[in-house]
């Protein structure tokens, strides 16, 4: 590809940076592997000598082969007052065996005298001695130019010194990092048009998202001339997190015309590969990549799109790796049912009495709080109830939960007494758990499973519980959304009920049926 842009990818440094997202030493090589097959051009791996894991990520990457991806360690100048070949945070550096490091400086005065506690001039003296050093030591140098969006608005002079250290010690591309994630697009469009002009060499963009621009001020730096985007995906990062790269790759290849990656169509994947290695949910919103973003609701959008998709899709969904999504509620009309049915393996004809029955019960069950968007599953069942198409492998007699205190091991305990029908023979089952819910599917299973062997293939991923018309208190009804897996397919439930236990059981059964019927 000729590539005008490169991406730097610092999920696995600046990314581990955010609440709730960490990362084994194995985890990093895993996402490190898939970054490097999408085809990023730069894989910022850690802090070397920060910790563990960082040690062990630079000892097995260096072990490895990388086809698109060069590795770079990260870290800052050498301290004030110690000379950069005595400095053991830049040893560090040199012993990750990295064909590149990234190390950053200070550009703001502010941070410069109140936070390193040191004299503008020795700043520019560590920026300058630690990019020579690292040149002369054979690696790529990139230096990132910490909070220099507000250092420039702070003291112009002052800011593009520091730039000029970096370049004069032998820095190849100096990145502009709006840190606190506080500037507006058209500042920084005008700060790196000036940069660019004055200091004569390439530069890169770092943003953060605090005030929800990290996409669009890094952008903005890239129509102004930047020639490196630093990020991280899913926009992992600190407080609000960094620029999110699942956006600005397409944004820039599809919108800008501007090649990053040569295969974009394995973008989701990505993104939902690293947040389920971080074991963080998916954002369902997420431009391009979420679940929702070619959903459509809406009996007239449904129906428009139906007829050519372009009208309310901006892209084709697969040109990211998504697919477009057809949502069943009581917003629908008879598209929505057509597409819906066709998309689940039933061909109907519109107007016909099926689909004016299915989408009357739809409307119906959405009323009383029944929700299907996150659960094509049960809405699966109800079209074939509905098409005389289901046959339910069991039949419910009667269920039975009680609570009691182990005092000894002062441990709760909730058994479920289940009582069914199964190929006409009645089944009696009782089971503990760590709860109703968990107790009712372990009797549930224990009354199945000699009949359905491969119901142990199955297991409960999630369970949410939303109370609907709160106002009415205990009297409120209650929508329970229960996530299914079999290891490699998720499939989503829901059950609505005045009483928790019987929500819950609605959906735990829908959910062992579509298992079943799925077999």
């Amino acid at each position: 590809m000729n590539k005008t842009v490169k991406i730097y990818d610092t999920t696995l440094r600046d990314g581990t940076q955010g609440e709730g997202v960490s990362f084994s030493s194995l985890d990093k090589i895993r996402i490190a592997e898939k970054l490097d097959e999408f085809g990023v051009d730069y894989i910022e791996g850690g802090w070397p000598g920060s910790n563990p894991k960082d040690v062990e990520f630079f000892q097995e990457a260096a072990k490895r082969p990388w086809k698109n991806a060069r590795i770079a360690a990260f870290g800052s100048t050498r301290r004030h007052g110690v000379k950069v070949e005595e400095d053991p945070q830049i040893q560090m550096l040199l012993d990750a065996k990295t064909p590149v490091v990234t190390y950053f400086g200070k550009s703001w005065l502010l941070q410069v005298t109140e936070v390193l506690r040191t004299t503008p001039e020795e700043n520019c003296g560590m920026i300058r001695d630690t990019a020579r050093y690292l040149k002369d030591n054979n690696k790529e140098v990139i230096y990132d130019a910490e909070h220099f969006f507000d250092g420039y608005k702070d003291s112009p002079e002052y800011a593009l010194q520091t730039l000029e250290a970096a370049r004069d010690g032998g820095a190849e591309i100096l990145v502009l990092c709006d840190t606190n994630g506080g500037t507006m697009p058209h500042e920084v469009a005008e700060i790196t048009t000036i940069v660019r002009e004055k200091l004569g060499i390439p530069v890169g963009i770092h943003t953060h998202d605090d005030c929800g621009l990290g996409v669009a001020n890094a952008l903005a730096s890239i129509q102004a001339g930047s020639v490196q985007v630093q990020g991280t995906i899913n926009g992992y990062g600190e407080r609000t997190g960094n620029c999110n790269l699942t956006s600005v790759i397409p944004n820039l290849q599809l919108k800008m015309n501007t090649p990053v990656i040569p295969d974009l169509t394995q973008l989701t994947f990505i993104s939902n590969f690293i947040d389920d290695v971080a074991n963080c949910a998916h954002n369902r919103r997420a431009p391009y990549v979420g679940i929702t973003c070619f959903s459509h609701k809406g009996g007239m959008h449904v129906n428009a799109v139906q007829k050519i998709a372009r009208s309310y899709e901006h892209i084709e969904p697969e040109a990211v790796g998504n697919k477009q999504h057809i949502l069943v509620s009581e917003l629908s009309g008879q598209s929505n049912i057509l597409l819906k049915a066709e998309e689940l393996g039933f061909q109907l004809e519109k107007g016909s009495d099926e689909v004016k029955a299915v989408l009357s019960r739809v409307k119906e069950l959405e009323k009383e709080g029944y929700e299907f968007e996150a659960a094509e599953a049960s809405l699966e069942l109800l079209i074939r109830r509905e098409l005389n198409l289901y046959q339910a492998p069991f039949k419910l007699e009667e269920y039975y939960c009680s609570y009691r205190r182990d005092g000894v091991r002062n441990y709760e305990i909730c058994s479920a007494t289940v009582k069914l029908i199964v190929d006409g023979e009645e089944v009696y089952t009782v089971a503990e758990g760590d709860g109703p819910v968990d107790a009712l599917d372990a009797a549930l299973r224990r009354g199945l499973e000699p009949k359905f062997p491969r119901l142990a293939d199955m297991s409960l991923n999630d369970y949410k519980v939303r109370i609907i018309d709160g106002h009415e208190g205990t009297a409120a009804k209650t929508r329970v959304l229960i996530e299914s897996t079999d290891g490699s397919n998720n499939w989503g439930t829901v059950g609505v009920s005045h009483n928790i236990i019987q929500a819950s059981w609605r959906a735990l059964v829908d959910s062992i049926d579509y298992f079943l019927l799925k077999q």
